[in-house]
């Protein structure tokens, strides 16, 4: 094969597209130009679309790790401050919803510890007042009978105080993959963890889970 010689013919190259920036990520790199540009109230206002975008899921995932409605809410909302406080470190280069959910499940580990920190020297604090549920409790289930729902909700109430004597990695590695549907890449990307560090979590969580609730998970 020969190559052309004058610097006006060249080859033709194939190259592949580069990855397209999602959504979430667009208009946070959005959210960064304003701030940098001084102007705050459009930043706030683009702002306010990632937060109508991630606000459920970040709901979800905090409740998973704190099971109690209006701590979640809380964690969430602080997160939600954190990030836009922070808006001009969030690199383009990666999802901003790792990013987001890194900081969202740090935020639930830190009231984690404080709650035990709490605990600790607390002498008697009832976790409810008497016949309050949570929220979550509170939902009956489509199609079952009164006697079914309660089993369902002891079942549920079980394998929650379970998951909560993970250790913590164990933990929100378990509630990544099977309570959101993160896939191990994508675990891996939020806690900083390899792929096969994540595997092993996961694995030892799964045991662990069944060791607590007598082989039934």
């Amino acid at each position: 094969m020969t190559l052309p010689d004058g610097p006006d013919e060249t080859l033709p190259v194939s190259l592949p597209d580069l990855p397209r920036p999602d959504e979430d990520s667009r208009i946070a790199a959005e959210v960064k130009a304003l701030v940098r540009e001084g102007n705050l109230e459009a930043a706030r206002d683009r702002f306010s679309a990632l937060v109508r975008r991630q606000q459920r899921r970040a709901s979800r995932i905090a409740y998973h790790f704190l099971r109690d409605a209006a701590d979640a809410d809380e964690a969430v909302q602080d997160s939600f401050i954190k990030v836009f406080s922070h808006i001009e470190s969030f690199r383009e280069d990666l999802p901003f919803e790792v990013w987001f959910t890194r900081i969202l499940i740090n935020g639930c580990l830190d009231r984690q510890k404080a709650r035990r920190r709490r605990g600790r020297w607390a002498v008697s604090l009832p976790e409810a007042e008497p016949g309050e549920r949570s929220w979550v409790e509170s939902v009956p289930a489509a199609g079952l009978s009164p006697e079914e729902a309660l089993l369902l909700r002891e079942r549920r109430a079980q394998i929650a105080a379970a998951v909560g004597k993970l250790p913590e990695r164990q933990r929100t590695v378990f509630l990544l993959c099977h309570y959101e549907g993160c896939s191990s890449r994508e675990v891996s990307g939020i806690t900083g963890l390899n792929e096969s560090t994540v595997r092993v979590h996961l694995f030892r969580a799964v045991r662990r889970l069944r060791s607590l609730l007598g082989g039934n998970l």
